[in-house]
């Protein structure tokens, strides 16, 4: 594959003596935006939960390209390491501060980027000043392309749903990645808002240069916005392909599209 970002190859996971997701391999390509699907319990959150570091692989490899085109073992590495080459994820279930304000919570992702020292910080030396005026106006910037700048000195836990979506996904952005993997960015969201995040994911993908990888149970958002996606089904790849030819394809709608997704 051109340009590769994620290589992963036969990875596995047992969970005592349960294999979770078994020979599990994909390849993403710099500025692609690759659905993952299937049954609930079929492996996708296991999946991310590797990719994040989160969970350490039992068998596979993980190769990652960063933004330097430097290739890493990333299965081997923590999240906070996988944070800081860029590798950066939301969650099904939303994990914001909520007792924090939203702008703090974007300035705590930001941190990771700062070039003080702690003698700087100290002493309010001239680099920790200008780290400051960089957080500050990189916060707003974030805040204002995703239309909650106004909301800023608010408690994040005070949000309506849509919006706290909408500040995990800058919270995300806020680290630098290049790999951003979203973990059912729509759900719970009404139409109106799944709309919405469609429009916002094309845009962040063009707007921060993405790769994305995505779980998502709404097939309107994955055949409308994915180039290509994979099928899981009890931890094993039943299916890959492009959107038309995953929406056609029988094993896919006898595990999980039904016969329904022939007329959709």
């Amino acid at each position: 594959m051109p340009d590769p970002r994620l290589k992963v190859t036969d990875l596995s996971i047992d969970f005592g003596g349960l294999k979770a997701v078994s020979g599990f391999s994909c390849e993403l390509a710099k500025g692609e935006l690759v659905g993952l699907i299937g049954p609930n319990g079929a492996g996708k959150t296991t999946v991310f939960n590797m990719l994040s570091g989160i969970y350490t692989p039992t068998e596979g490899e993980i190769a990652f390209w960063d933004r330097k085109d430097r290739v890493h073992n990333a299965g081997k590495m923590k999240s906070s390491a996988l944070c800081q080459i860029g590798i950066a994820r939301t969650f099904q279930n939303i994990r914001l501060f909520g007792k924090l304000s939203v702008e703090d919570n974007v300035r705590i992702a930001l941190h990771t980027q700062r070039t003080e020292t702690p003698l700087d910080a100290l002493f309010r030396l001239k680099r920790f000043r200008l780290d400051e005026q960089w957080m500050t106006a990189k916060t707003g910037e974030l805040l204002s392309l995703f239309r909650i700048e106004e909301k800023k000195h608010e408690l994040a836990r005070n949000l309506p749903y849509g919006e706290q979506r909408r500040l995990e996904i800058v919270r995300a952005l806020a680290a630098n990645p290049v790999l951003l993997l979203l973990d059912e960015p729509a759900a719970g969201m009404n139409p109106q808002e799944t709309e919405e995040l469609m429009r916002l994911i094309a845009f962040i993908r063009k707007e921060f240069r993405l790769t994305i990888l995505l779980i998502e149970h709404d097939m309107r958002l994955v055949m409308g916005i994915c180039e290509r996606i994979i099928v899981l089904d009890y931890g094993r790849t039943i299916a890959a392909g492009l959107p038309e030819e995953i929406r056609r394809d029988p094993a896919v709608i006898k595990a999980y599209l039904g016969e329904e997704a022939l007329h959709a």
